[in-house]
C-alpha cells in the first residue's frame, strides 16, 4: 500500500508542485492550505507522514504540531525561516525534520525517506473518529487522552476496525478475539460491545447488525 502524505502548504504553487514529485513516485498525497483544515482532516484520516508548512494561517505549523503531537504522526517543518532558533524550537516541539525553502525536491524525497524508514509506521497506529489505537504500544486514545481497556476490549476494538464496515457474528468475533478455544456464551460479546461504545463514544459508529452481530462504520 502507497504511504499516505499531508500536505500543509498554503503556497498553492509550493504545493502542486510538492504533491506532483510525490506522486511520481508513487506517494499517495492530500494537499491543504491551511492549519484549521488540517486540524479537522487528521481528525478523520490516517496519514503516514504531514509536511507541514510553520507560516500557514489560521493555526501556524508549531501550534498544530501541539495539536496533533498525541496522534504521533512524523513531521517534517518546510518553511523559509532558517534561524538555529525556530529549528530547535520545531525538533523539541517533536518534528523528525526541519528543511528550509527553497530546497531541491531529491533533498525533500531523500529526507522523507528517512524519516519513513526510521519511524517505521508499518501499522503501529489506527486512527478512528477521535480515537486513535497504538498498537506496538496497546495504547487507546480518546481525543488525545489514554483510555483504560482490558485485554479483550482492547483486542476487539482491533477486530472490529480492521474489519470495519464488515458485519461480523458474535461467533466469529469469539473466535477471533477469545479464540476457537473460548466456550462462554455470546453474551460475552454484548457485554464487551456495551462497554466499548461506553469508553470510546462509539454508541453511532458500532452498530448491532439484527441477528447477526456487529459492525464498525464511519
Amino acid at each position: 500500500m502507497n504511504k499516505k502524505i499531508l500536505i500543509v502548504e498554503d503556497d498553492i504553487n509550493i504545493s502542486k508542485i510538492i504533491k506532483m514529485n510525490l506522486n511520481i513516485v508513487n506517494y499517495d498525497t492530500t494537499e491543504v492550505y491551511n492549519g484549521r483544515d488540517a486540524y479537522e482532516l487528521l481528525q478523520r484520516e490516517r496519514f503516514d507522514l504531514i509536511l507541514l508548512d510553520v507560516m500557514i494561517p489560521g493555526i501556524d505549523g508549531f501550534e498544530l504540531m501541539k495539536k496533533i503531537e498525541p496522534l504521533r504522526i512524523p513531521v517534517i517543518f518546510l518553511t523559509a525561516k532558517n534561524s538555529v532558533i525556530d529549528k530547535v524550537h520545531g525538533l523539541k516541539l517533536g518534528a523528525e525534520d526541519y528543511i528550509v525553502k527553497p530546497f531541491e525536491s531529491l533533498e525533500l524525497l531523500a529526507r522523507i525517506e528517512t524519516v519513513l524508514r526510521r519511524f517505521g509506521r508499518e501499522e503501529t497506529i489506527m486512527a478512528f473518529k477521535d480515537v486513535q489505537v497504538l498498537l506496538d504500544k496497546r495504547e487507546v486514545k480518546l481525543h488525545g487522552k489514554p483510555v483504560e481497556l482490558t485485554v479483550k476490549e482492547f483486542e476487539l476494538l482491533v477486530v472490529l476496525l480492521k474489519n470495519k464496515n464488515i458485519a461480523l457474528s458474535r461467533e466469529q468475533l469469539l473466535d477471533k478475539v477469545w479464540g476457537i478455544s473460548y466456550f462462554g456464551e455470546t453474551r460475552t460479546v454484548d457485554m464487551h460491545i456495551k462497554s466499548l461504545r461506553k469508553k470510546l463514544n462509539l454508541y453511532d459508529h458500532i452498530k448491532t447488525v439484527y441477528k447477526i452481530g456487529y459492525r464498525m462504520e464511519d
